[in-house]
């Protein structure tokens, strides 16, 4: 038997009590097929960094277990059928680490940031000042920096005037 390392994201808007019961279920596959739990951590939901099938969240799970390919196999077929896992990564280890991992320890560190008292009195900033007369187009191109139509058909006249002239010579 061998060690692995899975983490699954479960959909966002199933509760907390849903996705601990999926992994119970999850569990239960490596289980009763002999396999062992070494470690289980539910590192809550938490942020993606881009939108999989319309989520913008997860709840994460993470299991370390020891069991042989059959069963693996039939874990990961039961995940890829669950519409409420949204993705998973199974990892071959050597060994399971002791103690947190390094998200739950991380998840700790957030409580010590303080109430950003530290960043001194920034005062009345006071008047800013006229920012002085805007620009004013009936579309707006001026202000986007565009040219305007006006300015274009100018640009356009005085070019073809300088080719007359220069064929003239």
């Amino acid at each position: 038997m061998r060690l692995y390392e899975s983490v699954f994201i479960a959909r966002q808007d199933i509760s907390t009590t849903q996705v601990e019961s999926m992994a119970d279920e999850f569990a239960g596959i490596i289980t009763n097929a002999g396999g062992t739990i070494q470690k289980r951590e539910y590192w809550g939901l938490r942020s993606l960094a881009y939108r999989i099938k319309k989520n913008r969240k997860g709840h994460y799970i993470m299991f370390n277990f020891e069991t042989d390919g059959p069963t693996l196999k039939e874990y990961e077929r039961i995940m890829g059928l669950n519409e409420d896992v949204l993705r998973f990564l199974n990892i071959r280890i050597e060994e399971v680490e002791e103690g947190p991992s390094i998200i739950m320890q991380n998840k700790g560190d957030r409580g010590d940031r303080g109430d950003r008292g530290d960043r001194g009195d920034r005062g009345d900033r006071g008047d800013r000042g006229s920012r002085g007369p805007r620009a004013e187009s009936g579309d707006g191109a001026a202000a986007a920096g565009k040219p305007d139509a006006a300015a274009a058909e100018t640009a356009s006249e005085s070019s073809d005037k300088a080719e007359a002239a220069s064929s003239e010579e």
